[in-house]
């Protein structure tokens, strides 16, 4: 891979995230002559520990983090206030660098409901089966068995996912199936792949599996620590960008402004919060926002920046039992570190390859669960979930492991999936003229959003008091119930029976559920839509070429154009994207992609 300091290349990325790093090197394998450039401003991940050892990942979320960048948002009456803070990749593989690692997949009819011609199921799940190695079985209809991205079931099983789903399969009265990924089963449990190499226990990433593994292509260039200013235009064509060193990724270089020009095609990859702001810069918005910010309009689309959505995620934490094995060890014993990692070095296997997360169950209400839920939810379910068998309205989990020492604790993780409330992200200038970003969540906006999180927390309670391992909450993680509740939070000698009757919650209690979930509900990360694609009419920013809607030469590729969510933990839809733009690019350029 060529360092090598060129004005000038065919096909120009700017940024370097998940997405772009597919696009780009499959376009480099398709046709290695092409020069292509990444312009990255966080720094490369090869080979660096705190990326390819998946233990590692929550150290990318610490507040001194270099890794991803904390995007604030404003604050919301709806979360008590709080300004909610959502962090996005900073580096050389963006979110396949940095984040839980978990598999999943959306239901196919997600893509059928974009309404673009080319991303439906059918044309896309080819491409989703190239793309991966299916290392947990073998034969899956639906699962590709040579590609890039190896998915295995990590390192070493967690016995806590066993007892989550037996619980689920009893207690809660669901089915069990081995594989829920793929594309239609739903409220079913099962085990949770990951993206993690079967054989070497490393992180299965974009940077690695796309990238680093071409450093024999001298024309393949990427460039880190710049961060894309602006896309330069004649005459409405995209033919380069702007750019600067960034000062986190490179504080020792120049910080004066360089430009490079693309010959073929400008593609913008900076994900949903980097991608409209790179748009915008460039005069391509809404009129108010680009005049406050004194920018030149160049072309006039309201639909850069709208559109946030997200996934809403709440964690609840447990005491566990003495002698069960979590994650926790590797925070809390040097030794066991030592140990693990040898055993890593040697067979990709142990604690290392974990990411503590190994079942969950795609939730759908049945008619006692969702009668109740009340009356605030019917509308949403009557309107979006009824007649739709294949979409979970949440994800529960069982997490082995989350908090410092010195116990042992457990979590219940649970994060809705089609939450209505949108958001916004733009670029602002300061008083003083500096750029900020100006960040609307969108959180819980909508009332429909907040009730299967409040269901969700009494729902799993009962799972996980029925656990072996439970020896009860950690006060300071749940709800502030009233003195002499029921529903109190306290530490246990051990967990109630199967057939226990659950907690009777009072109004007061589901009060402190509800404003426990507006102080403590957080992103889950998979931010998107900030540059749909969608009709030009309906606010949309690309067509389904990925083509900026009024100019040329230039596209985006990112979970950006996402006009819709989707109901999966987004990695596995960054990389589809990708490879759906890498084959787009290579038609326009009259390239094999075969």
């Amino acid at each position: 891979m060529s360092h090598l300091i060129l004005s000038e290349f065919d096909i120009i990325f700017a940024g370097g995230g998940t997405t772009a790093c597919v696009v780009a090197g499959r376009l480099a394998a398709y046709d290695p002559s092409l020069r292509i450039l990444i312009l990255e401003v966080g720094q490369h991940t090869l080979n660096k520990p705190i990326h390819v050892q998946p233990y590692q990942y929550p150290f990318n979320q610490e507040p001194a983090s270099t890794t991803v960048t904390f995007n604030i948002g404003n604050p919301s009456p709806r979360l008590n206030g709080r300004a909610p803070i959502v962090p996005c990749g900073r580096c050389v593989g963006g979110g396949s660098c940095v984040n839980f690692m978990v598999y999943t997949r959306a239901p196919a009819s997600d893509f059928d409901d974009w309404g673009a011609n080319g991303w439906e199921s059918e044309a896309l799940i080819p491409l989703m089966k190239k793309l991966e190695t299916y290392e947990v079985q073998p034969g899956r209809r639906t699962h590709g068995y040579d590609g890039p991205i190896k998915v295995s079931s990590g390192g070493c099983k967690l016995d806590i996912s066993d007892e989550f789903i037996h619980v689920g399969t009893t207690y809660h009265k669901r089915q069990y199936a081995d594989d829920t990924d793929d594309l239609e089963t739903c409220n079913t449990y099962s085990p949770w792949g990951k993206y993690i190499d079967g054989t070497t226990g490393k992180r299965s990433d974009a940077a690695h599996y796309y990238i680093y593994n071409q450093a024999h292509n001298p024309n393949l260039h990427v460039w880190d620590g710049k961060r894309v200013k602006r896309v330069i235009f004649e005459d409405k064509r995209a033919v380069g960008v702007e750019f600067t060193s960034d000062p986190v990724s490179s504080p020792d270089a120049d910080q004066s402004s360089s430009t490079v020009r693309a010959l073929k095609l400008v593609v913008v990859s900076a994900g949903a919060f980097g991608s409209p702001g790179i748009l915008e810069r460039s005069g391509i918005g809404a009129e108010a926002v680009l005049k406050r910010c004194g920018i030149e309009q160049l072309v006039n689309l309201p639909g850069v920046g709208e559109n946030y959505r997200d996934h809403n995620l709440v964690f609840a934490p447990y005491l566990a039992a003495d002698g069960v094995v979590t994650t926790d060890a590797l925070l809390r014993d040097e030794s066991v570190i030592q140990e693990s990692l040898a055993q890593w070095n040697s067979s990709g296997k142990s604690l290392i390859a974990q990411n503590g997360l190994d079942s969950k169950i795609k939730w759908r209400p049945d008619d006692e669960e969702l009668k109740a839920m009340g009356s605030a939810f019917l509308p949403r379910w009557k309107e979006f979930f009824q007649d739709r068998p294949d979409k979970a309205v949440a994800i529960f989990t069982a997490f082995a492991g989350i908090l410092p020492p010195p116990r042992n604790y457990i979590a219940a993780g649970y994060y809705t999936l089609y939450p209505v409330s949108v958001g916004s992200v733009h670029i602002n200038v300061t008083e003083n003229g500096k750029e900020r970003i100006d960040f609307t969540t969108g959180f819980l906006d909508d009332p429909s959003d907040i009730v299967p999180l409040d269901f969700a927390y009494k729902k799993t309670r009962e799972i996980f008091r029925r656990m072996p391992s439970y020896r009860g909450e950690v006060t300071a993680g749940h709800p502030d119930f009233p003195e002499g509740s029921a529903a109190a939070c306290r530490e246990v000698s051990g967990p109630v029976d199967l057939n226990a009757p659950d907690i009777n919650y009072t109004a007061e209690d589901d009060e402190a559920i509800n404003q426990f979930h507006r102080d403590t509900m957080q992103t889950i990360r998979h931010s998107l839509g900030t540059c749909a694609m969608k009709s030009e009419a309906d606010q949309g920013v690309v067509d389904a070429r990925l083509n900026v809607y009024g100019v040329s030469n230039l596209k985006v590729t990112d979970m950006s154009i996402s006009p819709l969510n989707v109901g999966t933990n987004t990695y596995s839809t960054a990389l589809l994207i990708g490879e759906r733009a890498a084959m787009i690019i290579a038609e326009d350029l009259g390239i094999n992609c075969i």
